[in-house]
């Protein structure tokens, strides 16, 4: 298990890309230093030295702490910063296996940003979202007038992936079911105390909505070898 190694002389402290994506990853997840060294078999204190310090952690340490986070290495160190996903070559030895639903939510409390698919007058529309998942809900804030807002009462489908170009693969999950208004004032409060983050688009975004699944699939690149 890492601990901090020795500070050296000149040694930067400040924190570097490494060490602002696995914080800002971790603060998404919800995780303290502590739950994600416990999950990566890394000690805190080393979670800690990594997002203040500029560091050199071992591949192994970095597989552990990614896997613990639900994303790639690349993903972690920046390497796929300004790469356009989806463009590695396809292997030979690919096939596509169907996720349980079990496997489904539990990938879809990986991430904090989803696509929201919604039918309007003009027609279907997608749009980005932060999302927390809330007991069987998927859950966002918007605005009182936007297009989701809009929606309410309609069938509507929320969809999540993560793409791997290293190894050109990935998995992605869908959920489909009706979209509504949360106006239940313990479930408002709820929501609000266990939000992690404020929605990226900024403005006033106090409008809660939540699509209940009746359906949630997902399907996941695998490789022979």
């Amino acid at each position: 298990m890492p601990s901090p190694p020795p500070r050296q002389s000149g040694e930067t402290t400040g924190r570097t890309d490494l060490g602002r994506r696995l914080a800002a990853r971790r603060d998404a997840l919800g995780l303290s230093r502590e739950e994600l060294g416990r999950q990566s078999d890394v000690d805190g204190t080393y979670i800690a030295y990594l997002e203040e310090h500029a560091a050199r952690p071992a591949i192994g340490t970095l597989v552990r702490v990614a896997d613990a986070l639900g994303i790639t290495v690349d993903d972690l160190v920046g390497t796929n910063a300004d790469l356009v996903a989806g463009r590695a070559t396809a292997r030979r030895d690919t096939a596509l296996e169907s996720l349980d639903e079990a496997d489904c939510r539990r990938l879809l409390n990986t991430h904090g940003v989803g696509r929201l698919a919604v039918f309007t007058a003009e027609g279907p529309a997608v749009l980005p979202v932060n999302y927390l998942v809330a007991g069987p809900d998927i859950t966002f804030r918007t605005s009182a007038g936007s297009v989701a807002a809009g929606a309410a009462g309609t069938e509507a489908a929320f969809e999540i992936d993560n793409i791997d170009d290293v190894t050109a693969g990935g998995w992605s999950v869908l959920a489909v079911g009706e979209l509504a208004a949360v106006t239940e004032p313990d479930r408002l409060h709820h929501l609000d105390a266990a939000a992690r983050s404020e929605p990226w688009a900024g403005g006033p975004r106090n409008h809660w909505m939540k699509l209940t699944p009746v359906r949630i699939t997902g399907r996941r690149v695998v490789h022979d070898s």
